[in-house]
């Protein structure tokens, strides 16, 4: 399921905000080590082009380059973690707890699962995602 209004987020303390437009991509949850490294668990993310993504606030923003081909968006000030960008890529994908509800977006998949924590029990969930 997509979500095709406008829609607003940003960060605990303000410092980093965002509107999103057009279509979205359904959630993923993320398992990788990196992932849970910076968020202390694991991420639920959406996907927007870069088209339909605009920063409104920008003050606190900082990015961190995870790996040659990743970047990581979060605020200085709260910590938050907003984004993570493939270098060079159109799109941008959006921690989906930092839009403003409602989001009407769904869960579809979890990837990285082979890198949880150990006290973390998955349901399969990628069943439903063609309904």
């Amino acid at each position: 399921m997509s979500n095709e209004s406008v829609l607003t987020g940003g960060c605990l303390c303000g410092g980093v905000q965002y509107k999103l437009s057009g279509e979205l991509r359904s959630v993923v949850n993320c398992f990788c080590t990196q992932c849970q490294k910076t968020s202390g668990h694991h991420v639920a993310a959406t996907r927007a082009s870069l088209e339909n993504f605009e920063l409104t606030n920008q003050d606190t923003l900082k990015w961190f380059s995870s790996s040659a081909g990743a970047r990581r968006g979060f605020c200085s000030n709260c910590g938050g973690n907003l984004f993570w960008q493939p270098i060079g890529a159109g799109t941008i994908s959006v921690m989906a707890g930092t839009i403003d509800k409602p989001t009407n977006l769904v869960t579809i998949d979890n990837i990285f699962v082979e890198d949880k924590s150990d006290y973390h029990d998955l349901p399969v969930i990628g069943s439903f995602a063609a309904s």
